[in-house]
């Protein structure tokens, strides 16, 4: 894309750009697949995205629908060839329509992130809650391990349902022929977990210790060509015992003998933990690193211009609009969710401001120290974007021209990593 960049009023650059047909296309072809998945339409083999918009919806002509899409796509992408971080999502200007074929020209008006300085850069002090492992979860991990040190005991004779372990001695054939995984002259089985088909159980239900029966049940099968069908078992079961599982009792003694891995009991739970609260630990660094962003935003005294607001605003409803999308609600519905108009413009005020002077104040901490980012901090930055995917979110702000977006999130979270290295911080008492 080629951009021709000069001054203009009020602080503010105009960037003449280009898109080439190329770059046209692509955007047009970004877009149309966003629109087939808000609308549900599946990629289907050998179409396009516009040939199955027409087949499912009768759309005829899918660009002239999403060129609107395409064209926002196109700025991030001009921005990007300048190297300068905008206050907010400039407005595009064109003279003409965004066609396949056909190179497009547009302008964009671009505000630059202004710079602050802070009254005040000595480390911040603040008070923040414990973090408190998960030791239910850590409880549950060492039951499951136990679990598989499970055995089956002798048990009280009783008639066997859903829930009670027993030992079978089994004899199962399918059309006449013996089935090796089902014909044994003893195994431990418990009613109920849906380990076989439900017939299977069916046929065991109430049974007596000596007691021999014959019944069929119905389990899946492959047929000639693969295709899951199912068929008919025949199976003779005698009952030999009613058993109890137990499970062993986790302490220093038995991981000795079975988890040498661990010094003993408080290790192994130690290091379970460890990888038990991994993640949750993340976000907890996440929030000590709000608290400091939010304490040294208190020494933010610069005034942010009404155009930066405005600007602003309209970038917090834009992705507010795209969040309450996302969650499968209508915007009249979350307003309504919310308490009316009035409330969600004074949330949206509130949250805006809050970001902004945050932000801007994290810019200055990272200029007065002269801080670099690393590429960890940019994929760790992709990670708070995306945590399910942080390394697809990378690409995906790369190759849409939010490379600029993505440097100042890396350059804020290095910022905040700084911040909270050289904070006074305080645990509160649970």
């Amino acid at each position: 894309m080629k951009v021709v960049k000069k001054k203009g009023e009020n602080g503010f650059l105009i960037y003449d750009a280009t898109a080439s047909t190329q770059e046209v296309s692509q955007a047009l072809n970004q877009a149309s697949e966003q629109f087939c998945q808000q609308m549900g339409i599946a990629p289907v083999a050998g179409k396009t995205p516009a040939q199955a918009v027409s087949e499912r919806l009768g759309i005829k002509d899918l660009d002239s629908v999403i060129a609107s899409q395409a064209i926002e796509m196109l700025i991030p992408r001009a921005i990007d060839k300048q190297g300068i971080v905008p206050a907010f999502t400039p407005d595009l200007k064109a003279d003409m329509p965004l066609k396949r074929g056909r190179a497009f020209q547009f302008s964009l008006e671009v505000m630059p992130k202004p710079s602050y300085e802070l009254s005040d850069y000595s480390p911040v002090k603040f008070v923040v809650q414990p973090f408190l492992p998960d030791e239910e979860e850590i409880d549950r991990q060492i039951g499951l391990m136990a679990k598989e040190y499970m055995a089956f005991v002798p048990a009280e004779e009783k008639p066997i349902h859903a829930g009670d372990s027993c030992k079978l001695k089994l004899e199962t054939t399918k059309d006449g022929e013996v089935v090796p995984g089902l014909t044994i002259d003893g195994r431990s089985y418990t009613l109920g977990e849906d380990l076989m088909p439900k017939g299977f159980d069916e046929g065991l239900d109430g049974m007596v210790v000596g007691e021999t029966r014959t019944f069929t049940f119905e389990g899946p099968g492959l047929d000639d060509d693969f295709n899951e069908i199912m068929e008919t078992y025949e199976c003779t079961a005698t009952l030999i015992e009613v058993q109890k599982e137990v499970v062993p009792v986790v302490n220093d003694e038995w991981i000795k003998n079975n988890m040498p891995m661990y010094k003993d009991y408080d290790d192994m739970r130690a290091k379970i933990g460890e990888e038990v609260n991994k993640e949750r630990m993340k976000y907890y660094e996440d929030y000590k690193r709000n608290a400091a962003a939010s304490k040294l935003a208190e020494r933010f005294d610069g005034r942010i211009t009404d155009e930066v607001y405005e600007g602003a605003m309209r970038d917090e409803q834009r992705t507010m609009r795209q969040q309450v999308a996302a969650a499968g609600v209508t915007w009249d519905e979350f307003v309504e969710q919310q308490g009316g108009e009035q409330q969600v413009s004074m949330m949206m005020m509130m949250s805006m401001r809050q970001n902004l002077v945050q932000g801007y104040a994290l810019d200055a901490y990272y200029r007065h120290y002269n801080l670099s980012y690393t590429d960890d901090d940019l994929n760790e930055a992709c990670f708070q974007i995306n945590p399910r995917d942080p390394k697809y979110a990378r690409r995906q702000m790369e190759k849409n021209g939010l490379g600029y977006a993505l440097r100042e999130a890396a350059e804020r979270l290095r910022a905040c990593k700084h911040l909270v290295e050289n904070a006074d911080i305080s645990i509160a008492e649970q």
